[in-house]
């Protein structure tokens, strides 16, 4: 009974990690239709954030919550206002543009901190489950995710900024037409897409070691998400994340992590091949 119960929270955690990685990248692709190839570096750089600002002595907490969405939310609304506003409505343009920015990243990075790992230990210890001990953080990181999910959720549906947001990516024209200044909300969108990665970032820094290179180890896993999952934000990532997350740990725990990682990409090779527009092409239509 408590291996059973390891490998469900190991599953929920695998769900989390990708929902977390995913959501920043979910809300710039599912409303602005931007390929963000420089994804895995926001994630990187809110990681390096908390790295560099708990060593300067400030509390971890503080930096994980507040500093890395809030430095990665500031370079996103750079990037946004420099690069991608001249890019709407050209994909193969913003996709280019946004590599090239990726490898700038990395460089600045590499140059500014070097290339070795660096990394912070995990806060909260550990819990026992019969003979068996996991992180107390990996709780975390699940609350995380749901909590996220659900504020990406009630701004997009109940707030006044959410439905300006969603008109204006609807119908560009009609929403300044009423007044609603699209630059302005397209920045806004860019940077809270941005911030969501940065935090997404801060969170994972305890879990994995923080180098400049880190983000290819992530933007794989998050387009894959996103792309199955399809253009809704919350559904497709939440749905996507849930049956990849499920079959790459599942495997994971039978054949091993070679084998989970083979197994994730197959799965949305199929479902692709499938829903060739992701699930919410086909189901949840409607839905956020």
């Amino acid at each position: 009974m408590d291996y059973w119960i390891i490998v469900a929270l190991e599953i929920s955690r695998a769900i989390a990690w990708l929902v977390l990685i995913s959501a920043g990248l979910a809300v710039i692709f599912g409303m602005m239709r931007i390929i963000n190839f420089a994804h895995g570096e926001f994630l990187m750089v809110g990681a390096y954030t908390v790295v560099l600002t708990t060593k300067a002595g400030i509390n971890q907490w503080v930096a994980i919550l507040v500093l890395a969405p809030l430095v990665t939310g500031i370079l996103g609304l750079a990037v946004e206002r420099l690069i991608i506003r001249r890019l709407y409505g050209r994909i193969l343009d913003s996709l280019l543009a946004t590599w090239g920015l990726s490898m700038l990243l990395v460089g600045g990075v590499t140059v500014l901190f070097g290339n070795t790992v660096q990394g912070i230990s995990a806060p909260l210890g550990g819990i026992s489950i019969g003979t068996y001990q996991i992180p107390a953080y990996n709780l975390l990181l699940i609350a995380a995710a749901v909590v996220l999910l659900a504020a990406i959720w009630v701004v997009l549906r109940f707030t006044r900024m959410g439905l300006i947001a969603r008109a204006t990516m609807q119908n560009p024209d009609m929403a300044e037409a009423m007044g609603i200044r699209t630059h302005w909300v397209y920045m806004a969108t860019f940077g809270i897409g941005s911030a969501t990665a940065g935090l997404a970032g801060g969170l994972l820094a305890p879990m994995t070691g923080v180098v400049p290179t880190m983000g290819v180890n992530f933007v794989a896993q998050s387009f894959i998400t996103v792309i199955t999952g399809g253009t809704a934000i919350i559904a497709g990532t939440s749905s996507a994340s849930v049956l990849l997350g499920t079959v790459s740990q599942g495997t994971t725990f039978l054949s091993g992590p070679v084998y989970g990682d083979v197994a994730l990409l197959f799965l949305a090779l199929v479902l692709l091949r499938i829903l060739p527009q992701g699930i919410t092409g086909r189901i949840f239509k409607r839905s956020l």
